[in-house]
């Protein structure tokens, strides 16, 4: 072994030792009790679920696509598995765990593991908090001191009943659980201990002194109680759906859990088709032993990277301490009582319904799938919930594929027909029906901004356009997109797939257009800074307004001729030469609207300020005396590198801005100083309630500043005291693109406001 390679290893292995070690203790202590409560809700021996545990952390970590993932028994496949057991048979059940181990592995061989991210979220979500309720309704059961029914709908009907009943202990330990389980997370001297253990050996303690009568956990025997696998009895069209239903919803829940994994830490990316061979590879082993199905978990998974996971080490680690501890110390973990356990997963079954996810699908749309999913679990079953959420998850995406606007108005003595969309047989109904508010004779100007159009959408367009000439009337087609109708009716074949709109992404910088974004991203990651730093600026300008002598300008060109006359804006806009601000794209203008003023920092010069500076005070001079502004409006936005050098924190740039504005920069050291005032007023004003960090706060605080220094020029001052100029300041926040207005010195969001399609 060479030098350098006995040093990365020694390196490894204190990185192992420092950071993966403790974290796979952490995992450990979780997975304990979580595994033990999947087996009690899946109805499967307890003993299966420390299998599963040990095999998903030494196998599934060992060769999965992930370094901080974390596999084990899944409380969404519990219901799956208790139906099994019922219908099967414990061993059976194992069989069939192994055949989806079998199936996951050829999936992986052929590499299909990214066509499981077709699935939508929404049912995923749906369908976990489907089983989240299910889960929670049986074990509250169990925590009030009875037994759980045979459905969700008959656990609520026998509800009022069970709780009417005097339970004593059982309602004790149940009661503690949870109470552990609400308030452990909120003590920060007690974190080190996950919250599980803790409510299960609190909740544990008071039964075994005090002697109560409860029913404690059976592990008769360990790992030895288990026995191997056989072959299910029955129609063999439902073991295979069976097979079949247990290897989908664990790839998927793993695929999932796999790429948000991603999403949490800064290592290797993981690689799902590697992931999803050693899932099946996992289930094939946990199987063979007796345990239960093994899937990616998100918990587990979460806790990992919290803990401070840097490899697969920590997974791994973890799997070989449960082993360790089950047998060393199976004694312990049958002192824990099933009351405990059923509070615990009743615990893990409201948390599955999860709030965020609701909120996050709301903004798409796709609250239906999740709700309707959720629905078809607890009520019917895991199997039928699913498909009909998928159902209707693919209904709604037909439906926005085929989304269709039409839109008819008068127009200059004329009507006017806008269409946008996809023109296909579903939009024929509404475009005949818009169609036929039509007066017979008059002047019609279609605009077709369509990006696909099926033969019946044509031959109604075509036969509506034939009679409407018929009757004397006229019809001038503008085809603002591809070509759809003009080539129908000469008979040209079009390719059959949509087209991309042309206009989509003028706003979109040089760089990005030229060489392209990554499978169709937008954002700081999807162009190489690289690719942007070498960007030739002159060929590209060129480059840009022949685009838009080719493609824009006899779009304005009405508007611009109109406007050559003289302007007249509303606003006057004041901010900074930041390149990443576009005012017209922020405030969604046009030419002729803003009377734009740019400098370092949006600053305003304060009256009579040194050192003296009359370009800012010119343009406000022009604006108000001979444009007549009603508005002047200063900008700020968040990372403004001005505002870092007030504080001292100067961003990357050649020798680090000569130690902050040093010699090379006498002109813009002598501009920062009319942000003196600024900063005066940062370090004066409180930032209690506020999460952001101290530059942002600064440019925040700069905008109010510099409306204050709007109102020390005394034509400005009597202007806005007359109600004659109002003042107004707006935030522009470049990583989330949102826009925050001023109102009383604090800043609040622009609600975003979804504009109705139109429907003719």
């Amino acid at each position: 072994m060479t030098e350098s390679g006995y040093t990365n290893t020694k390196r490894d292995w204190r990185s192992v030792l420092r950071h993966d070690f403790p974290a796979s203790l952490v995992v450990f202590l979780v997975a304990v009790p979580l595994s033990l409560g999947i087996a009690v809700a899946s109805g499967a021996p307890i003993a299966a679920g420390l299998v599963a545990a040990v095999v998903g952390g030494v196998v599934a970590g060992a060769l999965g696509g992930s370094v901080v993932q974390v596999s084990g028994p899944a409380a969404g496949l519990s219901l799956v598995v208790a139906d099994l057991v019922h219908t099967y048979g414990w061993r059976a059940t194992c069989m069939i765990t192994l055949m989806a181990g079998l199936v996951q592995l050829l999936l992986g061989v052929f590499r299909v593991a990214r066509a499981a991210l077709a699935v939508s979220p929404a049912v995923v979500h749906g369908m976990l908090a489907g089983v989240g309720v299910v889960i929670a309704l049986s074990q509250l059961h169990i925590v009030l001191g009875g037994q759980p029914q045979k459905s969700a709908v008959e656990n609520l009907l026998e509800l009022p009943s069970q709780i009417m009943n005097n339970h004593g202990h059982a309602v004790m330990v149940g009661v503690i659980t949870i109470a552990v389980m609400l308030v452990w997370n909120r003590l920060p001297r007690l974190r080190a201990v996950p919250a599980p253990l803790a409510a299960l050996l609190i909740g544990a303690l008071p039964a075994s002194v005090l002697g109560w009568d409860i029913t404690r956990v059976d592990l008769t025997g360990g790992f030895s109680s288990l026995q191997g696998p056989v072959l299910p009895a029955g129609d063999w069209h439902a073991i295979v759906s069976a097979v079949l239903l247990v290897s989908l919803l664990a790839g998927v829940e793993s695929l999932l859990t796999c790429v948000a994994s991603d999403r949490m830490h800064s290592g290797p990316r993981a690689d799902l088709d590697r992931e999803l061979t050693a899932q099946g590879a996992a289930n094939v082993i946990s199987g063979a032993l007796g345990g239960l199905p093994v899937a990616g978990v998100v918990v587990r998974t979460t806790t990992n990277v919290r803990a401070g996971a840097r490899s697969r080490w920590s997974t791994v680690l973890h799997g070989v301490w449960v082993l360790l501890f089950t047998l060393a110390f199976g004694w312990a973990i049958m002192l824990i009582p099933m009351e405990a356990l059923a509070a615990l997963l009743l615990f893990i079954g409201v948390q599955m319904v999860n709030v965020a996810h609701v909120r996050n699908l709301r903004g798409h749309g796709e609250m239906p799938v999740y709700f309707v999913t959720m629905a078809g679990v607890v009520l019917i079953g895991l199997a039928e919930g699913v498909l009909i959420g998928l159902g209707l998850a693919a209904l709604l995406a037909l439906r926005r594929l085929t989304w269709l606007s039409v839109q008819v108005r008068p127009d200059a003595g004329c009507w006017r027909v806008v269409v946008t969309g996809s023109l296909t047989f579903l939009g024929v109904p509404r475009l005949t029906d818009s169609l036929r508010a039509i007066p017979a004779g008059s002047a019609v100007e279609l605009d077709l901004h369509v990006d696909f159009m099926d033969n019946a959408a044509f031959e109604a367009l075509h036969a509506w356009r034939l009679e409407h000439e018929r009757t004397g009337g006229t019809i001038d087609i503008d085809e603002l997109h591809d070509e759809w109708y003009s080539a129908a009716v000469s008979g040209t074949r079009m390719f059959p797939a949509k087209s991309p709109f042309r206009h989509d992404r003028w706003w979109l910088p040089w760089a990005y257009r030229r060489s392209g974004p990554p499978s169709g991203e937008v954002g700081p990651d999807a162009v190489p800074a690289a690719a942007v730093a070498d960007a030739e600026a002159v060929p590209d300008l060129l480059k840009g307004t022949r685009e838009f002598q080719r493609r824009t300008a006899p779009l304005v060109r009405p508007l611009l001729t109109r406007l050559a006359r003289g302007q007249a804006p509303s606003h006057l806009f004041i901010t900074c030469a930041d390149s990443r601000i576009v005012p017209n794209i922020i405030t969604a203008s046009g030419p002729g609207d803003l009377f734009t003023v740019r400098n370092i920092g949006n600053l305003v010069p304060r009256h009579r300020m040194a050192p003296h500076d009359d370009s800012v005070m010119a343009a406000v001079e022009y604006a108000v005396g001979v444009l007549a502004v009603r508005t002047i409006t200063v900008c700020g936005h968040s990372g403004c590198g001005a505002m870092a050098a007030l504080l001292g924190e100067v961003p990357p740039a050649p020798a680090e801005w000569e130690a902050v504005f040093g010699t090379d920069f006498p002109s813009l050291r002598g501009w920062l100083r009319h942000g003196r005032h600024t900063l005066a007023r940062f370090v004066a004003s409180e930032s209690a309630g506020d999460d952001a960090g101290p530059l942002d706060r600064l440019c925040r605080v700069n905008v109010i500043q510099q409306l204050d220094n709007l109102r020390s020029h005394p034509r400005v001052d009597a202007l806005v005291r007359s109600g004659k100029l109002e003042l107004s300041g707006l935030y522009f926040d470049i990583g989330s693109a949102s826009v925050h207005v001023l109102h009383q010195e604090r800043f609040t969001p622009v609600p975003e406001l979804r504009a109705a399609a139109g429907t003719g």
